[in-house]
């Protein structure tokens, strides 16, 4: 009886370890999907002008008799497919003159609005921090002392740009971002010495699935050694392989009868 019960606690056990990566990311899709659709809702606000007593009322909401309207779940995923329509028209209008102009006035105006502006200029740095196309930042995973002696964390490299930082301390610094586990999203912002930070050969992905994964997902590493190994014998196996010329030697056709001259 007890060896049943152990083995149903395994039983459990794995099947647990199975289920829930799948039902976080159905959870996950679901509050995604929760939480977007309640913005682009709005887009279809004019719904809301149908009279109550209109027959047509209940095709576009669960319950037309209930307070506040909720609509039913294929309108608000037109919603969002008609969000990111609008979203792509908005990138694509960025290629042209006019839609750069446009973006510029939307930026000036912004930008003067007390206090909005402030969240606004904050945001857009932000944004331009973690797009940019320049090669610096957030695009390197880096090994840390952090946060005492001899204890190490893994984070990323966010800028090398801190002149009045570097002035105050003489001497020049990094910045680097030294996020939590298991959510990457919060952490610390320290500035270190260069030479104190190491750089990783993971990407910039293996870095937040080795943070959210609590270390357990390790990225796959290979050292200078085996690097090197594996190059040899991918070489070796290179010169071995038959050549072309080898290969149409071999598909001639031989005949073992002598030839026989012919005479007159």
């Amino acid at each position: 009886m007890k060896k049943m019960i152990t083995r149903w606690q395994a039983y459990v056990y794995t099947g647990f370890v199975v289920i829930l990566p799948a039902v976080l990311a159905i959870a996950i899709c679901v509050w995604i999907y929760g939480t977007v659709s309640g913005f682009t809702d709005q887009m279809f606000f004019f719904l809301k002008w149908i009279p109550k007593d209109s027959p047509t009322l209940g095709y576009f909401y669960v319950d037309p008799e209930k307070e506040p309207l909720e609509l039913l779940w294929w309108w608000r995923a037109l919603s969002i497919i008609v969000a990111l329509v609008i979203v792509g028209l908005v990138g694509r209008m960025t290629r042209y003159y006019i839609g750069k102009k446009l973006i510029g006035l939307m930026d000036l105006i912004m930008l003067r609005v007390p206090l909005l502006n402030r969240i606004y200029s904050a945001v857009k740095q932000v944004n331009e921090a973690f797009t940019s196309k320049k090669q610096s930042s957030f695009k390197q995973v880096v090994l840390v002392e952090f946060p005492g002696n001899g204890l190490h964390s893994i984070g990323f490299l966010t800028g090398d740009n801190h002149d009045e930082i570097n002035s105050r301390l003489d001497k020049k610094v990094v910045s680097v971002f030294v996020s939590t586990t298991p959510n990457p999203t919060t952490g610390f912002l320290v500035f270190l010495e260069r030479s104190k930070v190491h750089n990783l050969s993971m990407s910039v992905a293996d870095g937040i699935k080795y943070i959210i994964s609590l270390g357990a997902v390790s990225p796959a590493y290979l050292d200078k050694s085996a690097a090197d190994a594996l190059l040899a014998n991918d070489a070796e196996a290179a010169a071995e392989a038959p050549t072309d010329e080898d290969v149409k030697k071999d598909e001639e056709p031989t005949s073992d009868k002598p030839s026989v001259e012919a005479k007159d």
